[in-house]
């Protein structure tokens, strides 16, 4: 595998990411990432809303401290915050966190959907409590948060909002099938978003970061621990939020190694409807899985439109031999 290395000596950007103006909201911000995120953010010039509840790890025991603390270590930098303890989880309250900032500053430029908490057991053993407890501050969270500063984002003509999504939702992860269905529910979000705010200059892309947390921290060894730092992920959300940012990018994030995942199509197969489709296409299940030609495509749509080419394509094949056999 080809390898590439770019250090501060060998690569030097002329142009500074600033968010000089600009208002950013970034959820779960007390702690870990979202407090790297807020740190960042406010570092290249943006006026930070740090919201968090101050919840345990599993959701448990929510106070004020965190978020409180991180808006005055902001402050204390030299830049503008304010905190927030609403629940992500809590339509009013999310509302009334958005008002709080309009009132204050005027605008919301960014959205960072970054709160959360963990509930793991295997599936045979999760309570279906749990498993709804994960949806709602993953990803219901995030359609609240992101329903909230629609409208306004899409009259300034500027937006630019991220949803934290998963490895264990990209790939799987044991024991995590209520984190890995709300995360990857988070992209199919994105997805559909950056489609819909495209002519309004709101993009919309997704993070998945690698980071020791404290929702990780015992994933991983100490050496491992020093190097997935969520300082060293904190890059790809600036990039992500920036005024150049892409628009529907999952961007893989960690021990300042970035990379992209995406979901693709291969080039399909036409086996047709008839009596034995099911096995023809059990018989050609390598070259379904084929990955020469796949393609990442722009709208659901090009699924469709791909099928009935081949179809058609098929059809034509047949009606032509059976012109030549006549």
């Amino acid at each position: 595998m080809e390898q590439h290395f770019y250090q501060d000596s060998m690569l030097a950007h002329d142009s500074p990411i600033r968010f000089d103006g600009q208002v950013a909201i970034v959820t779960g911000a007390g702690r870990g990432l979202g407090r790297a995120h807020a740190l960042q953010l406010a570092e290249r010039g943006a006026k930070v809303v740090v919201n968090d509840l101050g919840v345990a790890r599993d959701g448990a025991e929510p106070g004020a401290s965190a978020a409180q603390e991180v808006a005055a270590e902001i402050r204390a930098r030299g830049g503008e915050a304010i905190a927030s303890t609403a629940s992500v989880t809590d339509n009013d309250a999310v509302q009334k966190m958005v008002d709080e900032t309009m009132r204050t500053w005027g605008r919301i430029d960014i959205l960072v959907n970054n709160a959360g908490f963990l509930r793991d057991k295997s599936f045979s053993k999760m309570a279906l409590d749990d498993f709804q407890a994960i949806v709602d501050v993953h990803l219901m969270a995030a359609v609240r948060c992101t329903k909230a500063v629609w409208d306004i984002m899409k009259a300034q003509h500027y937006g630019r909002i991220v949803m934290t999504t998963s490895s264990s939702g990209l790939y799987g992860n044991f024991g995590q099938a209520n984190y890995g269905a709300a995360k990857m529910a988070l992209v199919g979000l994105m997805q559909t978003l950056g489609i819909e705010g495209q002519k309004y200059n709101v993009r919309v892309n997704c993070l998945a970061p690698s980071a020791t947390t404290r929702m990780t921290e015992e994933l991983f060894s100490a050496e491992d621990c020093a190097l997935l730092t969520p300082e060293s992920v904190a890059p790809g959300l600036v990039y992500l939020v920036s005024e150049g940012a892409p628009t529907r990018m999952i961007l893989c994030a960690g021990a300042g190694a970035f990379g992209t995942s995406s979901i693709t199509l291969t080039n399909s197969i036409y086996v047709g409807s008839g009596p034995n489709a099911a096995e023809l296409i059990a018989a050609h299940a390598e070259q379904l899985r084929d990955r020469k030609g796949e393609t990442v495509p722009s709208s659901g749509l090009e699924q469709s439109r791909q099928e009935v080419a081949k179809a058609r394509i098929a059809r034509a094949i047949a009606g032509a031999t059976v012109e030549a056999e006549k």
